[in-house]
């Protein structure tokens, strides 16, 4: 299927044309001077109006950084506090936890449980922990929604955390059988037989791999065929990833990303920005070699987004509850779709599938949308699904559509950097887009953002977050 994809999609003007042309380091940065627009609100009769109130996360670092020698309730309990901090709730308000979390600590694999638990909550406030890959704070949040709007919870805390400088790294499957044969074992005699059967191989270990148990595939390797598929040059992508640097550079000097909050790390120095931002050159990223298909592939280091730890954690009620409690909520959370595709030719096009959807279930049409805020895995996964989306073809022969989508204009969309500059805790990530996208329309006097991200499974999610009323 990517060859078809590849040599259909390229006959079309729409996806040979779509470029980056509108990219630039510099622009649509600075706010521009655009007065609130009186769309219609999202608002339906008979629904309990969700919204966020507040959102913090830690700081996102490079994997093996300064939180190297933490645990990944450390960092959620930091996001936690912060935003207890942040917003002054009363721990014993809150009725709810949820988290997201990808590649678990097997001693804390209810990590929503344990940060709650460090972070001062009541032991009677219960918390549970969900998984979905990349979107699995998105799942935390819309699980809030869901806890809200069926009547069942008034104050939800949603987050999510990931720890990729110590994943769990296992013993062989004959490694395990024997130790656990090992611990039945109940006389000498028994244990040394089961010993005995020990071979050399047993004690290699099983690491981890950021691959598809479906297909058996990294997911650089399948956005490396996706951007192919596609016709995304390398220029392409890495004009895009230079793009996210340098906004989330400047965004982030101007103090627009107010969502970070300081962490003094036991030890080490407090930390209080995320240090993955680095502004390049096109002819740095040009030196850079293939990192997944070699030699001839697409999808380096510099282009794709990097291993990350970091936590992150947003206050969820209804409008009710947090105008009785005195709060200026920052948004509505209002519709969202998860959409799910063919896991091995089209991984990463869930914002292209999620993004319609969306749209038709809130009654909105693209042009209504001020902020884009998308999940940057690899700056060719933003580039084929920004093809995509420009594309009748694909619309019409894999989306069941009649139009194509249309892409978002470049001068909305992630202005602030995204993950490939800011970072990816797996985890984490999708509260980050949410507030983004809160914080930017309030500071662009937009209506309407819409978040949407990719996952592993070919699964995807798309969410409409509507300003409140200022």
């Amino acid at each position: 299927m990517a060859l078809m994809l590849r040599q259909s999609v390229r006959s079309l003007p729409t996806a040979s044309s779509f470029s980056i042309r509108s990219i630039s380091c510099s622009s649509h940065l600075q706010s521009p001077a655009v007065q609130a627009k009186s769309k219609k609100t999202l608002s339906k009769p008979g629904v309990k109006n969700v919204v966020v109130v507040d959102g913090v996360r830690t700081p996102f670092l490079l994997s093996g950084t300064t939180y190297s020698d933490l645990m990944p309730h450390d960092l959620a309990r930091t996001a936690l506090q912060g935003l207890l901090h942040r917003t002054n709730i009363q721990r014993e308000l809150v009725d709810y936890i949820v988290y997201g979390t990808v590649i678990q600590e097997v001693k804390t694999s209810n990590v929503a449980r344990e940060a709650a638990l460090g972070a001062g909550f009541s032991d009677r406030t219960p918390a549970h922990t969900v998984t979905m890959a990349c979107i699995s704070s998105n799942q935390a949040m819309t699980t809030a929604f869901g806890l809200i709007a069926s009547g069942q919870c008034d104050v939800v805390v949603a987050g999510g955390v990931e720890f990729m400088s110590d994943v769990p790294i296992r013993h062989s499957r004959k490694m395990r059988k024997t130790m656990l044969s090992l611990n039945k074992a109940k006389t000498l005699g028994q244990r040394l037989s089961v010993l005995s059967r020990i071979r050399p191989d047993y004690l290699a270990p099983e690491l981890p791999a950021v691959a598809e148990f479906s297909t058996s595939e990294t997911m650089g390797h399948s956005a490396d065929r996706l951007a192919a598929a596609f016709s995304v040059s390398r220029v392409e992508q890495d004009e895009y990833a230079l793009r996210s640097h340098s906004l989330a550079k400047k965004a982030q000097d101007a103090g627009f990303l107010s969502d970070v909050i300081p962490f003094k790390v036991p030890g080490k120095d407090t930390v209080d920005k995320d240090n993955g931002i680095r502004p390049s050159s096109m002819e740095q990223l040009a030196k850079l070699k293939p990192a997944f298909i070699k030699p001839h592939g697409t999808v380096t280091a510099a282009n794709s987004s990097f291993l990350t730890d970091g936590a992150s954690a947003v206050l969820i009620m209804s409008e009710e509850k947090a105008l009785a409690l005195g709060y200026k909520p920052k948004a509505y959370l209002r519709d969202f779709v998860y959409v799910s595709q063919d896991p091995k030719d089209q991984l990463l096009l869930g914002p292209t599938y999620a993004t319609p959807k969306v749209l038709e279930r809130a009654g909105l049409t693209l042009a209504d949308i001020d902020v884009f805020e998308f999940h940057e895995a690899f700056a060719g996964q933003i580039m084929a699904n920004l093809k995509a989306m420009e594309s009748d073809w694909f619309a019409q022969n894999y989306m069941g559509r009649k139009n194509k989508v249309g892409a978002p204009p470049l001068e909305k969309f992630n202005s602030w950097g995204g993950s490939l500059s800011l970072g990816h805790p797996f985890g984490a990530t999708g509260c980050r887009l949410v507030m983004a996208a809160a914080h930017r329309l309030k500071k662009e006097g937009g209506q309407y953002g819409l978040v949407a991200a990719c996952a592993a499974g070919g699964q995807g999610h798309g969410m409409i977050v509507e300003l409140y009323p200022q």
